[in-house]
């Protein structure tokens, strides 16, 4: 992976915040948001987050957080909206906090109401001591995140420059994990998620920037020191096989969840054919998300079709994905915290072997999310399995992720 960084460049953006009466450091922050937004083997459709300290901002020092539901990729000042440091910062020493709790809190303390509420892990950048944070579901980290007994290996990759944390749910939980990570050796230039990517972190944009390019190339030449080749993002090189994605709209449309003209999105690559062609594929696509993040888009698992199915088949299909989605539900639920609803049991990716994999939406934005995940789907779990074993959190975990309701928020919007 290269650095994308332009001094050029760069300095246009300051210049465009200073014109606008912002510090220098927001429009830096703005600019290496953007080359990390528009790197898909970095972060994916609203995913990743950024963030950046202005300790001499009028009234006390503040930070600009990436705002839930933003884009790395085209982002703008106001979707960094800023809030005061220091109650941010006592926050350090309160064991726990409720997702709603946390929330109201961090809109307590926006320097403007109206601003979109800061990421989920807002508290996670704030106890950070660096001005600069960035983090990443990068694929080759994932292709490796995603396995047991990580914690030896991170420490060859990386020696003691990044420290592990285990997983635990994103939120409040993960801030303190990740604190208490620093805690342990404030010498770390990142920290390494368990089953989830990779924070990095310096006093300048660049550094923090290439520090994620430098961590992220490190793990591609571990992976390629064992044989394993992570390749980048694939076009699709084959055409829709129109009567299956025909017949497949109109079931999908008689099941009414994804509205009367349901979206669909063709992929075929190189990458996918090889991930369809696994002998355990029915198990492996059944083994959860690559990052839990991917869950509010894709649903837990895929539907599996052959190529020559017709409706009688897909409808067994729907049927029999509809039982499984309902299964998944009945045994997780009733450990909730609270009482949880059932969301529609529609697939949003089907899987067809020797053909490709078809992404599923109510829209045709959808339907492209849902393509553009399976397909960095498949280069992730070739690369895992190939290295040893692909495991990504458990189905309670994944549960959890995908009912939480500070997730559900960002579908709401």
């Amino acid at each position: 992976m290269q650095s994308r960084w332009n001094d050029t460049e760069a300095q246009h953006f300051i210049d465009a915040a200073q014109a606008q009466g912002q510090p220098a450091a927001l429009g830096l922050r703005v600019y290496t948001s953007r080359l990390i937004g528009q790197d898909p083997d970095l972060v994916l459709h609203g995913g990743g987050n950024t963030s950046v300290k202005i300790p001499d901002a009028e009234g006390g020092a503040i930070i600009h957080v990436k705002g839930s539901g933003w884009d790395l990729g085209d982002i703008e000042a106001p979707g960094l909206p800023a809030m005061w440091l220091e109650p941010l910062l006592k926050t350090r020493d309160v064991a726990h906090m409720s997702d709603e709790d946390m929330v109201a809190y961090l809109r307590r303390y926006l320097l403007d109401q109206t601003a979109p509420n800061p990421s989920i892990e807002a508290l996670l950048h704030a106890y950070m001591p660096h001005a600069f944070v960035d983090h990443t579901h990068a694929t080759a980290i994932l292709a490796l995140a995603d396995q047991q007994d990580m914690e030896t290996i991170v420490a060859e990759i990386y020696g003691d420059r990044v420290g592990f944390v285990p997983y635990v749910m994103p939120g409040y939980q993960l801030s303190h994990a990740c604190k208490d990570a620093l805690a342990r050796d404030p010498s770390v230039e990142g920290l390494w998620l368990e089953q989830h990517g990779l924070f990095t972190f310096a006093d300048t944009a660049q550094a923090s920037y290439e520090l994620m390019i430098e961590f992220v190339t490190l793990a591609e030449a571990y992976l390629a020191g064992r044989g394993i080749t992570v390749p980048g993002p694939e076009q699709t090189d084959r055409m829709m096989p129109q009567p299956l994605a025909d017949t497949l709209r109109a079931a999908l449309a008689a099941g009414g969840a994804l509205g009367a003209e349901p979206a669909i999105d063709f992929r075929s690559s190189p990458s996918i054919r090889t991930y369809l062609a696994r002998p355990n594929l029915a198990e492996l696509s059944r083994r959860g998300t690559a990052t839990p993040d991917h869950v509010i888009r894709i649903k837990p698992f895929a539907m599996i079709l052959t190529e020559g199915a017709g409706r009688p088949e897909i409808d067994l299909a729907l049927e029999a994905y509809a039982d499984e989605y309902a299964g998944y539900f009945n045994r997780n639920a009733p450990n909730a915290a609270e009482p949880k609803v059932m969301l529609d049991p529609l697939p949003r990716g089907v899987l067809v072997p020797g053909v490709g994999i078809f992404g599923l939406g109510a829209n045709e934005k959808a339907a492209r999310i849902a393509g553009d995940l399976y397909e960095q789907t498949a280069r992730i779990v070739n690369a895992a399995e190939d290295y040893k074993r692909f495991t990504p959190i458990s189905e309670a975990d994944l549960f959890d992720m995908e009912y939480w309701s500070l997730e559900q928020a960002k579908l709401r919007k």
